[in-house]
């Protein structure tokens, strides 16, 4: 009997197979983007316990029932469409047993404290003299080499000591001012996709020479190279930027305004924008005050022209004031929580949430990968695994027999 299902579009990492002893945030977020892109990632998890996310809630997921699981939602959201496996590594068998498996793998993730590898036997000198074409990814909070290389690495720390704290908050001279974190870990959200273009990078030079190569990344390293612009202007001039809450260092008027009846981020990013705004704000003449035609005048006098804005901001409201300026095509935008961010009509027309069964409810649903590729699309194939789900399936189609499997059990191996 045939079926007239198409079948599913090809995807850009079909066949790579990917071992992943990466827990938390940074290396999952790594190894999830390469199994949306199709590559079949096999999550090796501590027996027993798993990876710590598993029980960082709540809230957790809400079984069929109505009942909470112990399936939390921070470990749902880095996980999807891969495999799971409980290996204990600090024992020679599970040790072996990893080592059998990277025999046919493409790509090892980890992000073990610098060290730990080697004491289990599975560093990258070892595995890459097993397997020569194979492409170990390393990642930690500091790297692999320099004076911090054996501290633990937290996203948190390395937001302040990577600049971004410095740079992030209210003014120091205003009520609330000082250091803030950012909302979400962006040093490991960065850090997971720095890494997987060292991945892809580092696959294609593979696929031309039939060599793999040692990948070595640092939270740290990531968080000072997304400083981007305000790293570049620190070097230029030597003068380290100060924090401006929800204005722009370089740009004015770029920032949050209070309207009539919230607030609403006004980012004025050229010169023609200015104008424009000072026209629907009833004001035109503005523009021509030589003191804020220009926009390096503007960020010069910004304390004499904010505050007027601001008293201009104030007497519409946020509807009125998003209307004309999307009119008149001024930059701007509504600062939503999270139930207006997935009720917003792009973000649904976009598609940036994904439905997936789950064996503990009938319908979980994820955020969608913001990838969009035409021809080798992202594919939702299946949800967060629980925890070992996959264990006899991978090990038996690897060759172990269910004797085998069975003594490894006993023993607390697997």
């Amino acid at each position: 009997m045939t079926s007239n299902a198409s079948p599913a579009p090809a995807q850009s990492l079909s066949g790579v197979r990917v071992l992943d002893l990466s827990r938390v945030l940074a290396g999952p977020w790594c190894t999830q983007t390469l199994a949306d892109l199709g590559a079949d990632v096999v999550k090796v998890e501590r027996p027993v316990t798993g990876d710590d996310t598993r029980g960082w809630g709540p809230p957790f997921l809400n079984d069929r029932d109505g009942g909470i699981t112990a399936e939390a939602a921070y470990f749902m959201g880095t996980n999807r469409n891969k495999l799971s496996i409980t290996v204990d590594i600090s024992q020679p068998d599970g040790q072996a047993l990893i080592r059998e498996l990277v025999l046919t793998s493409d790509v090892f993730v980890e992000n073990y404290k610098v060290g730990d590898m080697a004491r289990y036997g599975l560093d990258s000198a070892s595995l890459c003299a097993l397997n020569p074409r194979l492409v170990y990814c390393s990642i930690t909070g500091f790297g692999q080499t320099g004076p911090y290389r054996k501290r633990a690495g937290y996203d948190y720390a390395v937001q302040g000591m990577g600049g971004l704290m410095s740079v992030t908050g209210e003014r120091d001279d205003l009520p609330g001012g000082g250091p803030q974190k950012a909302g979400v870990a962006v040093a490991d959200l960065f850090t997971g996709m720095y890494s997987v273009v060292a991945v892809l990078a580092a696959l294609r030079h593979r696929d031309a020479t039939g060599l793999g190569q040692v990948i070595d990344m640092a939270l740290l390293d990531t968080q000072v190279a997304m400083l981007a612009n305000l790293g570049a202007a620190y070097l230029a001039t030597g003068q380290a930027p100060a924090r401006a809450g929800n204005a722009h260092q370089n740009i004015v008027p770029y920032q949050v305004f209070e309207v009539a009846d919230g607030h609403l981020i006004l980012a004025v990013g050229n010169d023609g924008q200015f104008a424009k705004f000072c026209a629907v704000a009833g004001h035109a003449e503005l523009a021509l005050d030589a003191r804020f035609t220009r926009n390096a005048e503007r960020v010069k006098n910004r304390d004499v022209l904010v505050p007027q804005l601001a008293q201009w901001m104030r007497l519409r409201s946020k509807s009125d004031w998003l209307t004309s300026l999307e009119a008149a095509k001024v930059p701007c935008g509504a600062i939503n929580n999270l139930q207006e961010v997935f009720a917003d009509p792009q973000v649904v027309a976009r598609g940036m949430t994904a439905a997936l069964p789950h064996p503990l409810t009938d319908t979980l649903r994820v955020v969608a990968s913001p990838m969009k590729l035409s021809r080798t699309p992202v594919q939702y194939r299946s949800a967060p695994p629980l925890l070992g789900q996959h264990t006899d399936e991978v090990l038996s189609a690897a060759g172990w027999s269910a004797e085998r499997l069975a003594d490894l059990r006993n023993r607390k191996v697997i």
